[in-house]
């Protein structure tokens, strides 16, 4: 092995699918930090009118923990994007080309069913939530279905990015894992 290896965020390689997914996932990374921002200035508000004004609370609890759970679930494929999660690239770095390439795109068909299994389930419960009209058993009692319907657009983003990251290694958009040699 001659050189370091770096890993870098995905490429588009100019083409059109990958790029439209792309853009969404750079969309639900400014969503999902727009959520946790909100959600952090309404955790704020909270502790202010329980501490200084001496009130309680109804609806900021539920609400910021909505907000986050959206905002984690949405950002999931800006950080699949930016290649943000955990990576240990020390069997990668020790495999040839070809194992490589064959090492990733099966790491990247496991990890496709495992999301389109969560996806499609996460839409299960989605539908069971709005079909029965689930509300949560607090004082200000919300809907239940909006989390859900935020888990399961999360897992689906996710899927279409873990599809375009496919997509791209096999077409040499991409390299496995990301890594370059510089």
């Amino acid at each position: 092995m001659s050189g370091q290896t770096v890993a870098v965020p995905a490429r588009h390689g100019g083409d059109p699918f990958v790029r439209t997914v792309h853009a969404i996932s750079i969309f639900c990374g400014w969503l999902a930090a727009g959520l946790l921002v909100a959600s952090l200035l309404i955790t704020c508000q909270m502790i202010f009118v329980r501490a200084v004004m001496g009130q309680s609370t109804i609806w900021q609890t539920e609400t910021v923990i909505y907000m986050v759970i959206t905002g984690v679930c949405l950002g999931l494929s800006y950080v699949q994007l930016v290649r943000g999660h955990v990576n240990v690239d020390l069997l990668p770095l020790a495999m040839s080309p070809r194992i490589r390439f064959a090492w990733a795109v099966t790491i990247k068909l496991v990890t496709v069913v495992v999301i389109a299994l969560m996806a499609w389930y996460s839409f299960d419960v989605l539908h069971q939530a709005w079909s029965r009209n689930w509300r949560s058993p607090s004082v200000w009692a919300p809907k239940i279905w909006p989390v859900w319907a935020a888990i399961t657009a999360g897992f689906a983003m996710l899927l279409l990015q873990l599809l375009s990251d496919l997509y791209a290694l096999l077409r040499g958009i991409d390299q496995p894992f990301s890594l370059e040699t510089t």
